[in-house]
């Protein structure tokens, strides 16, 4: 069994995690068109407008709640009619929902099917992914130059990025702390290693610096901001906005790590055009049916992978294996394919979870390589 990460979904999963081919031409004069509204949602939408609902972008979600920016301004609709048993089909902030026009409380009575859904695992026990934002078309993952940057860190945000749809984004915060030019290069150089086909920003929202080139990159449309908490997000988050929405706390000298200070997800708009979608600090980061996205993230490792002379070679010891030449020849880091193990077995592990067919099938690869690396081992020890 190859380490290639798998990418097939489960029936009872939405399809979501890919982009729409839908048109998406904005109308300038529609009034939701500065959070994103276009001919494809009101494509999608006309059947809820026959039954007189209103459209809306969902902004904030709370309890069983939430709040609803439409025409008519900012609404607080009640999800009780939306809110199925799987917590991926929630309510979420970044959603298009149709509304009741009128009533105490307002209800959503239905939301529209997601172009892209930011998903990871819960902490829980069970096999439950955890959707963060809908409907978004940048990830800027933030990562704080004031402590050590974890490389496999910014690897397991990728993956996750990359398997909701979105294009990812790295924006090094707090920039300005690297007072060397030559160091803040090599810093670049290194994420941007970890990070094939990503753009890597630098910015100090502080000192205003590398705040414009990634509002130019980021556009018109719908951006979610994640990294851990003391990352620097809501400092940014206020950048790109151009006002103090967010809460700004300072953070500990001793690690870098700062108190939670935005607690909900937030859909913002941007002067300019765009929305921006603020998150609390993540402190876990598990992965969730993220095969593609891992396989994005080391796009490198598939690549050698596919000149192995095995075609379900695992990159542990066999023969003619083109990823451990390229590790023995010094082309490819041990980190990387560490990390890339890592992460495969971790995907297979969450997606084993809830599909006991699989679970069997990693169950007896993993059996199948110990004995071929006992035999190996014997093999080495006589001589042979």
């Amino acid at each position: 069994m190859s380490l290639r990460a798998p990418c097939a979904r489960r029936r009872d999963r939405p399809c979501e995690g890919s982009l729409l081919n839908l048109s998406t031409s904005p109308d300038p004069s529609h009034p939701l068109a500065t959070y994103g509204w276009d001919e494809g949602w009101a494509a999608q939408f006309a059947v809820h407008a026959e039954r007189g609902l209103l459209p809306g972008r969902v902004v904030r979600v709370d309890r069983g709640q939430c709040d609803v920016v439409t025409g008519d301004g900012v609404v607080r609709a009640d999800t009780a009619f939306v809110t199925p048993h799987d917590p991926l089909r929630v309510v979420c902030t970044g959603d298009w929902v149709a509304l009741d026009t009128d009533g105490n409380p307002r209800y959503v009575r239905a939301y529209l099917p997601r172009r892209t859904a930011f998903v990871r695992s819960t902490s829980s026990k069970r096999s439950e992914g955890q959707i963060l934002a809908a409907n978004v078309d940048h990830a800027i993952v933030a990562l704080s130059l004031a402590v050590e940057l974890d490389l496999g860190r910014v690897e397991r945000f990728l993956a996750l990025a990359w398997q909701s749809g979105a294009q990812p984004v790295v924006v090094l915060t707090k920039a300005d702390l690297v007072t060397d030019p030559a160091t803040l290069a090599y810093l670049v150089e290194d994420v941007e290693k970890s990070a094939p086909g990503v753009p890597v920003l630098t910015a100090s929202a502080m000192a205003g610096q590398g705040v414009g080139e990634l509002a130019a990159l980021l556009g018109r449309g719908t951006s979610v901001l994640l990294g851990a908490s003391g990352a620097g997000k809501s400092t940014l988050a206020n950048a790109l906005v151009g006002e103090d929405v967010m809460d700004v706390r300072a953070t500990r000298d001793m690690d870098g790590k700062g108190r939670h200070t935005t607690t909900t997800r937030n859909l913002l708009p941007r002067p300019g055009g765009g929305v921006l979608i603020d998150t609390p600090g993540l402190r876990g980061v598990g992965l969730w049916d993220a095969g593609q996205g891992v396989g994005q993230v080391f796009a490198e490792i598939e690549e050698l992978a596919g000149h192995c002379r095995f075609q379900d070679c695992a990159h542990e010891r066999e023969p003619g294996c083109a990823v451990l030449d390229a590790v023995e020849n010094g082309e490819l880091p041990v980190r990387r394919l560490d990390s890339y193990r890592k992460l495969v077995r971790e995907n297979q592990w969450i997606v084993a979870k809830s599909d006991a067919r699989l679970r069997g099938d990693i169950r007896d690869d993993w059996q199948r390589k110990e004995a071929a690396g006992r035999a190996a081992g014997r093999a080495k020890r006589a001589g042979w």
